[in-house]
């Protein structure tokens, strides 16, 4: 039965600085290196087939350390951009917590959490959606279809709305949904694509 594992970077230079990310492509700090390792190593036993990529470094690097340390280098790896982060506007740069004191706690929330409200210039997660999940079928869901085993590595929100299909949250759960930085989440399938199971290796 396919497995389909996803993957959050690792700690971005910009998460540790606490600022907005987005597209700006900023490459894992030393925490980040070692939680991509860390996955890896809790891999080691789980046969995987294919890896897919956004195009930006941190995810990129990622899925290198991580792959290395799981012994299963040389797989076929695809990146494409409708894996990137989603775009934050005219937020990104900047510090969140200032952010925070100049709109409110409460607007910034909205921005970064719910599903159909995007910052300024930038996407909601319902935009993010748009470009993620049919990039998800075409290509990702028609290789589990086949039996492979595929990892992917990309973005909090990416993976946010690949996770809200799969779990089939309403837009008012998914404001509840954080997915940490470099901790594998494994979903098992049936051979008609049904979930199976679903396991977090934190």
């Amino acid at each position: 039965m396919p497995l389909l594992i996803l993957l959050r970077h690792g700690q971005s230079k910009w998460n540790l600085e606490n600022r907005f990310t987005g597209w700006v492509d900023i490459d894992l700090s030393e925490k980040g290196k070692q939680e991509a390792e860390e996955a890896g190593e809790k891999l080691k036993d789980i046969q995987i087939d294919k890896a897919y990529s956004s195009v930006l470094k941190r995810a990129v690097h990622t899925l290198e350390i991580a792959l290395k340390a799981a012994g299963k280098e040389g797989i076929p790896v695809v990146q494409d951009k409708a894996l990137n982060e989603r775009h934050y506007g005219n937020l990104q740069g900047l510090n969140k917590a200032e952010t925070s004191k100049k709109y409110g706690e409460e607007q910034v929330h909205l921005w970064r959490r719910s599903y159909d409200i995007p910052p300024p210039g930038g996407e909601s997660l319902q935009d993010t959606a748009a470009r993620t999940l049919p990039f998800f079928h075409k290509y990702i869901i028609e290789d589990l279809k086949t039996g492979k085993n595929i990892i992917i590595s990309a973005h909090g929100n990416s993976l946010r709305s690949i996770v809200m299909e799969l779990d089939k949250l309403s837009a008012e759960e998914v404001v509840h949904l954080n997915i940490p930085t470099g901790i594998p989440i494994v979903y098992e399938f049936d051979n008609d694509l049904h979930i199976v199971s679903k396991k977090i290796l934190s």
